[in-house]
């Protein structure tokens, strides 16, 4: 047999060097005893990684026991001392303080030559000293523990009698029974009911658990506690960091910012290391991003300037590339990361009216009744398509196919790369202001009051859904739904498969400007003012953005996610609205001009910049885009 070893009060060194054992299980065993001590040999078993084998190897080995008590090094040592000096000093024990009574130091002997002090047994026999000196100051309940366990000591008469009267009761009388037993019983039979009830709250019910379970209980924390979870010990620290846990939370708390968007930012910052839970950065990536936009300082705005002090008609936004065109002919091309200006793009001879960004490909509308496709890289010109009689006031595109609307009321689909037209849809008797395209089906809204929905192949109209009294504006299409906007305020929910009205929405009080759909929810934006929240399903108004927050003048461009909405006005400012409850969070954008000219005509964002071209048309404002980071910083 080897020498003794005390798992309640062996040092790490001493537990890793067991055969079997090594670092990882010693850590595991001093863990779980700084919890609940051990109080048997096959109690090892609750540990991860050992196994009733390796016990009974152990025990082979070694001589393997369990103590009721440890104390820290220091205090060991100068007790042990102090019993060999004077065995009778009753003053030294009572004045032990009770936070040097933890198990978490292994005894080292002092060179006494009492047998007691050097017994391999000697966290025994040094409590039965301290009890010897005086009972009072003995280890809580350990007086009481030793008593019960004795072969002397006998169940009391007429002790079923009284656990059978005592389980007829209700629990309410069970309790009051309780606090008068223990009311009347002395200090240490109290210690000893601590003693005995303390181990049952106590226990690391998660560690004994199989993995699948602990992690199905740990998946019921919010991120904040199991964050917190994973300082309690290693192995709390390895199921709180599960990568699938934290997809879990991702998906849950609808992260509005992708993985691989997470990736790249952190990439950026070259003392971050991705770790092995990718999801678990990916969640504090995005709440971070998301503080950033509710309540952190704004970073100072970068400023583009450029168009002179014309009006900036549409803005386009990838990520990569900011795209603004204006009525001064030209498109300008920037960067989106530096915010340098890469290319103006320079041909119309009329204002440009409309624009779509797809990679490197811009493809541009003008009042010269022409389309023109650019390199927006090199700034070259690939083609010219001609063939609208009057101003190209829309566009929409798909992969390598573009639809134009034009004031001559016909629309045109383009192929870009090839630089054709490839068919014409004629039907509508005014002005084509806004369309849509998903590759197969167009749909189209005019200032004939109509909407048309159209198969490109065939350049058949499908249906025509007719309802407005007034001008259409505004379109979305989602392949199911179309929403359409009018200048007769109201708001149209059709189903494009069989050109029926679902819904008829009603609320606002002017033109609607702009609409943005996404998932079955709809944003819609009014020259009244107000900003709508939608779910198109139900037809149901679920959030009106108003108060004493509201815009003061039109609301000229919105964009939103599932966790915000942004919208801009007239007024000169841009605010942030919570999604999900229509509050008024803050203003992201107020210029000094507001109110006397100052405008913000287009918004484009994603989930870490805030793309805005703002000007005015007295000269009160200077014509440029302001970009505001929200990255993590």
């Amino acid at each position: 047999m080897g020498k003794l070893i005390n798992i309640n009060t062996a040092s790490l060194t001493d537990l890793e060097k067991l055969p079997g054992i090594g670092r990882g299980k010693a850590i595991a065993i001093v863990e779980h005893r700084n919890i609940v001590s051990f109080e048997s040999i096959q109690d090892l078993v609750a540990v991860e990684g050992i196994t009733k084998t390796l016990i009974n190897k152990l025990q082979e080995d070694h001589t393997l026991n369990v103590c009721d008590i440890q104390l820290p090094t220091t205090s060991k040592r100068s007790l042990a001392s102090t019993l060999k000096r004077t065995h009778t000093s009753v003053p030294l024990f009572c004045d032990i303080p009770p936070d040097l009574l933890t198990p978490d130091k292994k005894i080292k002997h002092s060179d006494s030559d009492d047998e007691s002090v050097h017994s391999p047994h000697s966290c025994v026999s040094l409590d039965s000293s301290i009890s010897s000196i005086h009972p009072s100051c003995a280890i809580p309940g350990q007086t009481v523990r030793r008593r019960l366990n004795s072969t002397t000591c006998c169940s009391p008469l007429g002790l079923n009698t009284w656990l059978g009267q005592f389980q007829s009761w209700s629990r309410d009388e069970r309790l009051f029974a309780l606090n008068d037993l223990i009311n009347s019983c002395d200090m240490s039979v109290v210690r000893h009911l601590m003693a005995k009830i303390e181990p049952h709250f106590q226990r690391d019910f998660i560690s004994l658990l199989p993995k699948e379970l602990a992690l199905y209980v740990l998946s019921f924390l919010q991120p904040k506690d199991l964050c917190k979870a994973a300082m309690t010990c290693r192995y709390w620290r390895i199921l709180a960091e599960d990568n699938l846990l934290w997809k879990e939370k991702c998906a849950e708390y609808d992260m509005f910012c992708s993985l691989e968007d997470t990736n790249r930012g952190l990439s950026k910052t070259s003392s971050t290391k991705l770790s092995n839970t990718p999801h678990k950065q990916s969640f504090l990536y995005c709440l971070k991003l998301e503080t950033n936009w509710r309540s952190n300082s704004l970073r100072p705005a970068k400023y583009l300037k450029g168009h002179d002090d014309h009006v900036v008609t549409c803005l386009q936004f990838d990520g990569d590339k900011i795209v603004s065109a204006s009525d001064d002919n030209t498109l300008k091309v920037w960067s989106g990361i530096t915010g340098n200006l890469i290319r103006t793009l320079v041909g119309h001879t009329g204002g440009v009216w409309s624009s779509q960004l797809k990679g490197n490909i811009v493809v541009s509308g003008s009042t010269d009744r022409t389309l023109r496709v650019w390199n927006a890289e090199t700034g070259e010109c690939i083609h010219i398509l001609q063939g609208h009689t009057s101003t190209v006031r829309c566009l929409a595109m798909h992969e390598d196919l573009v639809v134009s609307g034009s004031r001559d009321g016909t629309l045109r689909v383009w192929d870009v790369k090839k630089g054709v037209c490839l068919h014409v849809l004629i039907g509508h008797a005014a002005a084509v202001r806004c369309v849509q395209f998903d590759g197969k089906h167009v749909v189209s809204g005019a200032y004939d009051y109509l909407v048309k929905v159209w198969d490109v192949e065939t350049e058949t109209c499908l249906h025509t859904l007719s309802g407005h009294s007034n001008r259409v504006y505004s379109l979305q299409f989602d392949g199911t739904h179309i929403v359409s906007g009018s200048l007769d305020a109201s708001i149209r929910v059709w189903n494009s498969k069989t050109g029926q009205l679902l819904h008829t929405l009603l609320g606002h009080q002017s033109l609607t400007s702009g609409m943005v759909l996404k998932n079955s929810f709809l944003v819609s934006g009014n020259a009244d003012s107000t900003v709508k929240i939608w779910n198109i399903v139900t037809g149901k108004c679920l959030h009106t953005l108003t108060g004493v927050n509201k815009h003061n003048s039109a609301v000229t461009s919105l964009q939103f996610n599932s966790k915000f909405v942004v919208t801009s006005s007239d007024d000169g400012s841009v605010k942030l609205w919570d999604m999900k409850t229509g509050d008024f969070i803050r203003d992201l954008v107020q210029l000094e001009s507001g109110g006397s000219g100052g405008v913000v005509w287009r918004v484009k964002c994603n989930e870490k910049k805030l793309v805005c071209a703002v000007g005015s048309r007295n000269g009160t404002e200077e014509t440029k885009l302001l970009v505001i980071d929200f990255d993590v910083y």
